[in-house]
């Protein structure tokens, strides 16, 4: 039996929290309900735009402070590090001492570093702020949750943690959309003040209107802290290796192997310890079983594939000299249909349709990968409007019942399996978003070379029209440069970085057609699952 920190209050039935560490539910009037809404959807926002308007603005900040792209690459990996294992301790926590205290300090500590980082710009304090942006982000996804909840009446607590979990999903289009007018109102520092409002905005709503009181027990133990000392830098080089892997190359440098190592050996001392312990901090043998090995890869899954959006198209679009004020049109089409499959989803939302919605969802980003596939040089922004607005429709219909179904998992097998799943769940989130950019980049790399020694086979100085082309591209330089040799040499050039053009947009097409092989076999997989989980139901009623 859990040990209560406070008397408990004599609640009614619709008004008792459902687990230790969750607000109370009573009947709020109307203003008080739109109240928590609006707070909801600040406070996932605030959880998600700071790294977002980074990752949209990095070439801009790399500039300023002269980072390599390896740096740059750090202020968003340092995020997701702190982000998985804040994840750890906030279940927990939230049961012993409220989730509110823990919102307060990370919201402290991340307005102040914000601030901060205006007057010194360096690059360990950018690193620290997205660090203490992760802390923070832990924190808030929850709250925006928890404030949703108290928004709607506990019948329909479904369609309101669906709205809840999802409203940090606007944060990366709403990021791309306010990007332009924020640096020209003063470069990339107003973007950090933009994100210290923010998140004083948030710590000051949290303090005026308050979660109701609810259930608070003793939950930690001193085993728990080694578990956490091990486990969190795992996770944290894990998280590394995947975000450097790529842009320092897989098998170039040592300490990517010795970190691997590391985190190897660490989640192993961590197993060992979770089977043999009495109350584990994480369900090492429940998270082992088939059904949530199959739910960890679907939901590895599902983000992976998304990545086709912020890796396959924008990362096309970039290349071909698209930056964040081109793309501003495109990212307010994908944010629309953000809204609006995290609507459809809450609309529809039942036991029976959570399942429906993620194979949709699938579906939604098998047709858009295959529809990118066809991209070219002149592919523009407007061309992909159709093609994203479906993956932005897919990204909002599948989040919130991917969460439901293993947050019922979790729950059916008590309180203590909520710290695995939250683990679980936001590794499966960050992992998957930094390993789809990774791997596909990989690919894409490896494309673009073997297109790029094929197409420069196909060019022989001999062919007439390849002749009048390399004279054609001297002549650029005819106004320039009087030498004709040196003006023929340098029209050769051009038309290699021409070639290398040509190449890298057929490899981010071999990209789109991956994922969508990949989207169509992971459809097959998960159809194939599904029914027969349905035909063993229906035999086990006959």
């Amino acid at each position: 039996m859990p040990t209560y920190l406070d008397p408990l209050p004599p609640w009614e039935p619709h008004e008792r929290p459902s687990m230790p560490g969750s607000p109370s539910t009573p009947l709020h009037p109307p203003p008080i309900r739109a109240a928590y809404a609006l707070g909801s959807i600040l406070l996932g926002i605030t959880g998600g735009l700071g790294n977002a308007l980074v990752t949209a603005n990095l070439p801009y900040i790399q500039g300023d402070l002269g980072l390599t792209p390896s740096q740059g690459a750090w202020l968003t990996a340092s995020y997701l590090m702190v982000n998985v294992s804040a994840n750890l301790v906030l279940v927990k926590f939230r049961q012993q001492f409220g989730l509110v205290r823990f919102a307060e300090i990370g919201l402290s500590c991340y307005a102040v570093l914000t601030l901060l980082h205006v007057f010194v710009n360096t690059f360990s304090m950018a690193v620290a702020v997205r660090a203490a942006s992760g802390f923070a982000g832990a924190t808030l996804t929850t709250l925006a949750t928890l404030y949703m909840l108290q928004a709607f009446r506990k019948a329909q607590a479904g369609k309101a943690q669906v709205l809840g979990v999802g409203v940090s999903q606007l944060a990366t289009p709403l990021a791309w959309v306010l990007s332009p007018p924020l640096r020209d109102m003063g470069e990339w520092h107003r973007l950090y003040i933009f994100e210290s409002g923010l998140a004083l905005c948030s710590l000051a709503f949290i303090t005026l209107l308050k979660l109701p009181p609810g259930i608070r027990i003793k939950a930690f133990e001193w085993m728990d802290a080694l578990t956490i000392a091990l486990l969190a830098p795992a996770l944290a080089l894990i998280a590394a290796v995947v975000a450097q892997g790529r842009i320092q190359w897989w098998f170039t440098q040592p300490w990517i192997g010795y970190s691997l190592v590391a985190a190897i050996v660490l989640l192993i001392a961590v197993l060992l310890i979770e089977r043999n312990r009495h109350n584990p901090l994480i369900q090492t043998r429940w998270l082992g079983t088939i059904e949530m090995l199959r739910f960890t890869l679907g939901a590895i899954m599902l983000r992976f594939l998304l990545s086709e959006q912020t890796f396959g198209a924008v990362g096309l679009l970039q290349y071909l000299g698209m930056n964040a004020d081109q793309l501003q049109a495109l990212y307010t089409v994908i944010l629309l249909c953000v809204m609006a499959g995290i609507g459809i989803s809450a609309l529809i939302f039942s036991p029976q349709t959570q399942l429906p919605q993620i194979v949709v969802s699938i579906v939604l980003i098998g047709i858009a990968s295959f529809l990118d596939s066809h991209s070219s040089s002149l592919t523009r922004p407007h061309d992909m409007y159709f093609s994203q607005g479906l993956l932005a429709l897919a990204s909002g219909m599948f989040f919130g019942p991917l969460m439901l179904i293993g947050f019922m998992r979790a729950v059916q097998n008590g309180a203590n399996y909520l710290v695995s799943f939250t683990v679980l769940f936001a590794l499966t989130q960050s992992l998957g978003g930094l390993a789809g950019p990774a791997l596909f980049g990989t690919f894409e790399t490896v494309r673009e070379k073997y297109h790029s020694s094929y197409l420069v086979e196909q060019i022989d100085p001999t062919d007439p029209r390849i002749a009048q082309r390399l004279q054609l591209q001297g002549q650029v330089y005819g106004s320039t440069q009087g030498d004709p040799v040196l003006r023929q040499a340098m029209g050769s050039a051009q038309f290699g970085q021409i070639v290398t053009r040509e190449a890298n947009v057929l490899a981010f097409n071999d990209v789109f057609r991956l994922i969508g092989l990949t989207s169509t076999g992971f459809l097959c997989w998960s159809l194939y699952h599904t029914v027969r989980d349905i035909r063993r139901k229906r035999q086990t009623a006959a």
